[in-house]
């Protein structure tokens, strides 16, 4: 199962917004076969270890990081090729809760005579696909907070000025954070201030081309014609307030949509679930303090991943995040840290918010 994992993991970049899956077929106490979920539309885990397997997959026990499916889709039912292929027990890390399979096809196969077995590393299997997870149960995708900061926490001189504060090899680890997501989201004032591109660059052997979409948080409507993540290939998504005139954004190939406003904001929970209803499993948010902030005093944040850059800027800089409802140190935001790694120069720290009591 550990294999299947991350056999799983390959497919991070590509599968969504599909679950990421890995599958490993064992015969006699060998492998036979393997495979994983590449791409939507293409063929599942499962089938490609049966075709890596041929006639050994007869009488074979396979272990699956996800229950297979057993609806017709993009493509046929797993639960059909493992029935055909003559597999006599799949072992499924956990099932699947999307209400298309829930328990369904673990049910097929064993109406087939095929002996089941759920819960091996589940743990596992739910941190591998926690966004997809979050979407297809709370129809709300992962928002993971993206940050650079120096040591004494600030993210830019008061002037603005911010390139850069970290080194290169974190700036290239934001790009896989980038290329595992669904969507990038900042606010107008990054947008006014940097004129970011929000997409993946360099790694298009790894992601096949593929670009999240980008969300412009913009209640007043001040997204410039000019900026330059107009002109990239892909959707950007400009959310505002309100009935403003969209007609020379979407003539620059704009998506244009009113939300809700929210404490004179867009209503960034309704820009997550229109986002969830596209298929979005995880946003990464690059963006000022005001809009991380905001996220974080709304608890719409799941993940924070911290770059601490190894020096001190000093007391003219703008702070973290921008927080004006805590007031008491009761009001603060207790973290669990996951992990701690060196990128380069500089810390990375990843971190979830821990629920209030």
């Amino acid at each position: 199962m550990a294999r299947a994992l991350r056999l799983a993991e390959r497919g991070r970049y590509t599968a969504h917004p599909n679950p990421v899956v890995g599958c490993v077929l064992v015969s006699g106490g060998a492998v036979v076969g393997e495979g994983f979920h590449a791409k939507t539309g293409e063929a599942h885990a499962e089938v490609n270890a049966l075709q890596a397997a041929g006639d050994a997959a007869r009488g074979s026990v396979a272990y699956v990081s996800l229950e297979p499916c057993s609806h017709h889709g993009r493509t046929p039912p797993c639960t059909e090729a493992l029935i055909k292929a003559g597999v006599r027990k799949v072992i499924a890390s956990m099932e699947d809760p999307n209400k298309d399979v829930a328990g369904q096809g673990l049910k097929t196969l064993a109406d087939a005579g095929i002996e089941v077995q759920t819960g091996l590393m589940q743990s596992a299997a739910v941190s591998l696909n926690r966004g997809f997870l979050k979407r297809v149960t709370e129809q709300r995708p992962l928002v993971r907070l993206n940050l650079a900061a120096s040591i004494d926490g600030a993210i830019a001189m008061a002037g603005g000025e911010s390139q850069w504060i970290t080194g290169p090899e974190a700036r290239a680890d934001v790009q896989r954070l980038r290329a595992r997501s669904g969507a990038i989201m900042t606010g107008i004032g990054s947008v006014l201030a940097d004129d970011p591109s929000l997409n993946v660059r360099a790694m298009d052997s790894e992601t096949g081309g593929l670009q999240p979409i980008r969300v412009v948080l913009d209640s007043r409507l001040r997204m410039p014609l000019a900026a330059g993540m107009l002109a990239l290939p892909g959707t950007t998504l400009v959310c505002c307030t309100g009935d403003p005139d969209t007609n020379a954004l979407q003539n620059m190939n704009a998506d244009v949509q009113s939300f809700p406003a929210l404490d004179g904001r867009v209503d960034a929970d309704a820009v997550l679930r229109e986002l969830a209803e596209r298929g979005v499993n995880e946003v990464l948010v690059e963006a000022g303090a005001a809009l991380a902030g905001d996220l974080l005093e709304k608890d719409l944040v799941d993940e924070l991943v911290i770059y601490q850059a190894p020096h001190i800027m000093g007391s003219q800089t703008m702070g973290l995040v921008n927080t004006p409802s805590w007031t008491a140190l009761s009001d603060r935001q207790a973290l669990t840290i996951t992990d701690v790694r060196r990128i380069g120069g500089d810390t990375r720290i990843t971190a979830t918010p821990k629920q209030s009591d």
